[in-house]
């Protein structure tokens, strides 16, 4: 039983051994006629390929390895191929510009971090950055932001910084150097005596090249438009000038003379009317107590006379003379009034 089920299975592979080998020359075949109609040949000079350094599976045309080696170099330290999408080569914006630029490779960055860990204190200090806060293990050069936000520490970015401020400023100097010649004194090498036969320097004989030009500028009429004119036309353009300047300031006075004026006739004219306003309500307020004093005296004389005609001759006598005293009193009270 277990002979007749190898058999089979033998069989089975052998089946599929020469399906296979049909196939592939099915293929051949019909590659060869594509060649055919295209006029190509199998025989032709394929372009020289490489292999990556950092992958022994890729083989790339060596026109284009550069480029791979980017971009593979990039997909080994962990960037997706968006991000690789986002990055921009900064090195073309510096290249017609005096904008200086620094590579930073992975030893480097790691000597700087170990350098600036090492000058740190031991323990925590307030203010300033110890040991622990410093990476102890090389890290791959940021690309982007994001992965140097990541990777490094606060303390490994300011030992970047400083390292590469200080190149920087050691370059300056280095450039302000070579630049020392600038600042020579020449007018101490330029009064030499006359008898002193020595030749001249190249600086000196630029110096007196300087000198000369500068002599000769200093001569020529710069001013055109005044050593043209006479002596009479310069004085006149001066005194119109003063003459303008002194009618712009009496205009000036004369404008805020009149504005003081205005201001003065305004305040009189709102105190005229003020108190014209108060006279007239003071009138008014005397005439409504006029009317009111006549109406009360009025309904007192109608009831004095009902009274009058309700009680004996002698209290009629009696209240005449009340009456003449209250008109008395009303006639003195009137004329305080008027006046």
């Amino acid at each position: 039983m277990s002979d007749s089920l190898e058999i089979k299975t033998l069989q089975d592979r052998l089946d599929r051994v020469q399906e296979l080998e049909e196939l592939t020359e099915n293929c051949k075949t019909q590659l060869d006629k594509i060649y055919k109609t295209l006029g190509w040949s199998r025989d032709y000079n394929r372009e020289p390929m490489e292999q990556c350094p950092y992958d022994a599976n890729h083989r790339v045309p060596v026109r284009s390895m550069e480029k791979h080696k980017a971009s593979c170099s990039l997909r080994k330290m962990g960037y997706s191929a968006e991000e690789q999408a986002e990055m921009v080569d900064p090195s073309v914006c510096y290249e017609n510009s005096s904008v200086r630029s620094f590579t930073m490779d992975k030893s480097t960055q790691h000597q700087v971090i170990l350098k600036a860990r090492a000058a740190a204190p031991l323990m925590r200090m307030e203010g300033v950055f110890w040991q622990g806060q410093y990476s102890g293990q090389p890290v791959d050069v940021p690309q982007n932001h994001k992965r140097a936000m990541c990777d490094l520490t606060v303390a490994d970015r300011l030992a970047l910084y400083d390292h590469v401020a200080g190149v920087f400023n050691q370059e300056k100097q280095a450039a302000a150097s070579s630049n020392d010649d600038l600042y020579v004194d020449l007018v101490s090498k330029l009064q030499k005596d006359d008898q002193q036969n020595e030749p001249k320097t190249h600086l000196e004989l630029m110096a007196e090249m300087r000198d000369y030009k500068r002599r000769r500028q200093s001569y020529r009429a710069k001013n055109v438009h005044i050593t043209k004119k006479s002596y009479t036309e310069v004085i006149r353009e001066v005194i119109n000038v003063h003459s303008g300047e002194l009618s712009r300031q009496w205009r000036e006075e004369e404008d805020e003379e009149e504005s003081t004026r205005s201001e003065l006739s305004s305040h009189r004219h709102r105190q005229d009317e003020r108190r014209s306003a108060s006279s007239e309500s003071r009138h008014s307020h005397s005439r409504r107590h006029r009317s009111r004093e006549r109406s009360r005296d009025r309904e007192s004389r109608k009831r004095k006379k009902k009274e009058r005609d309700s009680h004996s001759p002698d209290d009629h006598h009696h209240n005449r003379k009340k009456k003449k005293k209250k008109k008395k009193e009303e006639r003195e009270r009137e004329r305080e009034m008027e006046k």
